[in-house]
């Protein structure tokens, strides 16, 4: 019965069906009122998938981005904006949830070849085909990510790269000079 209350707006409150078309068009208010509403089951939503609060934060706030950007697609005619918004948030969750299980699966096969390449004589074929594997699995992850979250990953590994590239010759035209 408690439950049943929480998403109902109170009395002068604006229905969600209207702060869905104040937020298409594009009224930062409606926005927070929404949120403000419904941002505590939502989280109770990704909480009972993906079981870090890190992560359930960004999730919720990648729904309330969808939403921002997608506001103009809902119908009211397919049903309540909370039922829409429960909707995103589930797949979202499930999505980080494999995301990370992926992650965790790569690790393992990279840990588990790197205890058998420190058994074993290094055999460069194989290794250049876990090296191959990790390649195709991170290029996929990163093009799985935000357009912005890509962004700064690549920005930070290629920043990097480059410095350590030139580290390395810096140190290597030392190394010839001596």
């Amino acid at each position: 019965m408690i439950d049943s209350t929480l998403d109902q707006p109170g009395a002068g409150s604006v229905p969600d069906e209207v702060l869905m078309k104040d937020i298409s068009r594009r009224r930062h208010d409606a926005l927070t009122e929404l949120y403000g509403r419904h941002s505590k089951r939502l989280r109770a939503t990704i909480d009972g998938v993906v079981h870090e609060e890190a992560e359930a934060d960004d999730v919720l706030q990648e729904i309330f981005l969808q939403v921002w950007e997608e506001a103009s697609r809902y119908s009211p005619k397919a049903g309540k904006p909370l039922g829409w918004m429960v909707t995103i948030a589930r797949r979202r969750a499930i999505d980080r949830l494999r995301r990370r299980q992926a992650y965790c699966r790569a690790r393992d096969r990279y840990e588990k070849r790197v205890i058998q390449d420190s058994q074993t004589p290094r055999r460069d074929a194989s290794r250049t085909l876990v090296l191959n594997d990790l390649h195709h699995f991170l290029k996929k992850s990163i093009r799985a990510l935000p357009q912005l979250q890509r962004e700064a990953v690549e920005l930070a590994f290629f920043t990097a790269s480059a410095k350590s590239m030139t580290r390395s010759r810096g140190a290597a035209a030392s190394e010839r000079n001596f």
